[in-house]
């Protein structure tokens, strides 16, 4: 398997938290453990492992890592937290509707843990999004209400992690989820409120920071 020592040390202790205290390690605990001066070097490690086929991510989730394979000396019987239990079901097409899974909630307003664990199911009209989405989050909050979207809706969500300046994308910062307008600096990152009543976002050196998906619409459900 072509990963390096420092690769196949993280991919360890990712498996020891697990089997130990039932959650991976967040990326900050995973660059303190390892003795790095920044969060991105744990960022690098883990694409490369995810790239390897050992972990996967799982997007909208606060310590989102899931094994894919254990490394040798740990069991197969480790038990497992809500990132490591099985996938929610992904989105199911057909000419006229998405099956989608609502994955937990995010926040327009000030950055929240993600509420994982629903196994709601929602059956909706695929457009109703561009692009289309791979699943929902429910919005806690005001934040984004210039845009159309408010405290209760639920947004579709396009798994990538690539977004441009000026997108509204979910955005995790550390162990937290929130979506908000990207806006791409030469020398910082900000997240932008689409409500007066709530200030900008600047993420600052050293926390982890990762964009989960882009926003591709919503649905409201009946008050």
């Amino acid at each position: 398997m072509d990963i390096t020592e420092t690769q196949h040390a993280i991919w360890h202790l990712i498996a020891e938290r697990i089997q130990t205290e039932g959650m991976p390690p967040s990326q900050t605990e995973i660059a303190r453990a390892m003795g790095f001066s920044s969060v991105r070097a744990a960022q690098y490690h883990i694409e490369a492992l995810e790239q390897a086929g050992i972990i996967e991510r799982v997007p909208g989730r606060a310590r989102g890592l899931r094994l894919r394979m254990q490394p040798d000396g740990l069991g197969d019987d480790a038990p497992a937290d809500a990132a490591q239990a099985d996938p929610a079901p992904r989105a199911r097409l057909n000419d006229d509707a998405l099956h989608l899974p609502v994955l937990g909630q995010v926040a327009a307003g000030v950055p929240i843990g993600a509420d994982i664990g629903s196994d709601q199911m929602v059956l909706l009209d695929r457009n109703f999004f561009s692009p289309s989405p791979d699943y929902l989050l429910r919005v806690k909050g005001d934040s984004m209400r210039d845009e159309g979207i408010f405290d209760g809706d639920l947004i579709g969500v396009h798994r990538t992690r690539d977004a441009r300046s000026g997108q509204i994308v979910v955005a995790r910062i550390d162990d937290e989820i929130t979506v908000k307008l990207l806006k791409l600096g030469r020398e910082r990152i900000r997240l932008l409120p689409r409500n007066p009543d709530f200030a900008p976002i600047e993420v600052q050196p050293g926390q982890e920071f990762a964009i989960e998906g882009l926003y591709c619409g919503l649905v409201r459900p009946s008050r």
